[in-house]
């Protein structure tokens, strides 16, 4: 009787981990939040010593990006309230303050990629306008502000739709990249593949080394992987951690066949003369493309994908840096909120989000410099490591203790934050 119980819960479980319709959307979703305007930078850090450091790279970034992620969506399922988020869950297993210092990372996890696509659609539409247009550049104060009113403007206008709008935009930008990255076959240099042009022990880990903190962002979807978790538990219950595994799995699997295709397709395609050359114009790699390329078609379409992923990952992006703000100044200083109200309240934020993102864009600070010394190290403290201290102080979380991954999780996660040590040393 007991056997006959154990296979009947064996075959329950197994039916509830089999991959549904349901479970590929999710995985979708998860990979529609990662692709975004860090990917038109990627090929850039990725390429500058040619081709063989991204077999690394390659090699690296599957498993970095699951299991990290795998980690995260545990961390989330470890709480004993079915609707918990992640910051209610470091506040039951760590202390309020806790809680608040993981506000304080999302919003400057979330913050610098903000005042990143400011500074990247003022240069994508800039080289747009002279080089494909044959327009002069207009003042960058001017061309910056407009854009950045623009983008702001369109969500004060229309918040759900355009949210829905750039849902709806992810899937076309998806295809148009792919059929980039096949545009591109013709022109891959074989000679980049030659074994004569592997560069020095030292100098390939240099490259691998400073691209982690550009893969972590690139290939983050944290932001989505909270609601994708208690939706499974509030569907699967108990084997709501087998169904997140799963479906982030997937997502992983996509990411790493699609990305790494439209990286090495760039990188085959340009020298790293070139992509340096991308680096110190501060472009996205398709708006160079449609620079250095004599075809109406990537001429067109370069610099229009770049300015739709730019365009279309800031609002998320905005939309979580503002609401992350708005928590902390409430929490910091409830009283002058509410003296202030709540209409005021909100313009103050529209505000301090349209002068920092418009100053930003004025100066025109290295993206890359600002992914890999802003953004990264900050995603890697909530993604890499928050996840791996919770494994060894969290009861219901010891049973993950052990594994190897473990470790490995742990060192990327460093890495990517030694970037802030390395650009201070």
């Amino acid at each position: 009787m007991q056997n006959q119980n154990t296979a009947t819960a064996t075959a329950t479980n197994t039916k509830a981990v089999g991959y549904t319709k349901q479970d590929l959307t999710w995985s979708l979703s998860m990979f529609g939040t990662a692709v975004g305007a860090g990917v038109l930078f990627l090929p850039i850090r990725a390429g500058l010593e040619g081709f063989w450091p991204l077999i690394v790279i390659a090699m690296l970034v599957g498993p970095m990006t699951y299991l990290s992620h795998r980690a995260l969506a545990r961390f989330v399922l470890s709480s004993k309230r079915k609707d918990a988020d992640i910051t209610d869950v470091v506040e039951e297993h760590f202390g309020k303050s806790a809680g608040l210092l993981i506000t304080f990372l999302y919003f400057f996890a979330i913050y610098p990629i903000v005042l990143i696509y400011g500074n990247a659609i003022t240069n994508t539409i800039d080289s747009f306008m002279v080089n494909q247009l044959g327009l002069e550049s207009m003042p960058r104060w001017i061309l910056s502000g407009a854009l950045v009113a623009m983008m702001m403007g369109v969500m004060i206008l229309g918040r759900r739709l355009m949210l829905k709008a750039t849902e709806l935009l992810v899937y076309p930008l998806v295809f148009i990249l792919f059929a980039m990255s096949v545009y591109l076959i013709p022109d891959w240099s074989m000679a980049a593949m030659s074994t004569d042009n592997i560069p020095a022990m030292g100098d390939l880990l240099t490259v691998v080394y400073l691209t982690i903190p550009m893969l972590i962002f690139s290939f983050n979807h944290s932001p989505a992987v909270s609601s994708m978790a208690l939706a499974q538990r509030e569907a699967h219950g108990d084997n709501a951690v087998a169904k997140s595994d799963m479906i982030l799995k997937r997502a992983s699997g996509m990411l790493l066949g699609f990305v790494m295709f439209f990286v090495f397709s760039c990188v085959l395609a340009l020298t790293p003369e070139q992509l340096m050359e991308a680096k110190t114009q501060n472009l996205p790699v398709l708006s160079y493309l449609a620079n250095e390329y004599d075809s109406p078609l990537i001429s067109v379409i370069g610099p229009l994908v770049a300015f739709l992923a730019i365009f279309s990952s800031f609002f998320g992006h905005y939309l979580g840096a503002k609401e992350g703000l708005a928590g902390i100044v409430k929490k910091a200083a409830p009283k002058a909120v509410a003296n202030m109200g709540e209409k005021k309240f909100d313009k103050a934020l529209v505000a301090f989000f349209f002068f920092t993102v418009w100053g930003v864009a004025i100066m025109n600070p290295s993206v890359l410099g600002m992914i890999e010394s802003l953004g990264a190290p900050f995603i890697a403290a909530i993604l890499f490591l928050m996840p791996m201290y919770a494994i060894k102080k969290v009861p219901s979380m010891k049973k993950y203790d052990g594994a190897l991954s473990n470790i490995f999780v742990t060192v990327m996660g460093l890495v990517a934050i030694s970037a802030i040590v390395k650009d201070l040393i």
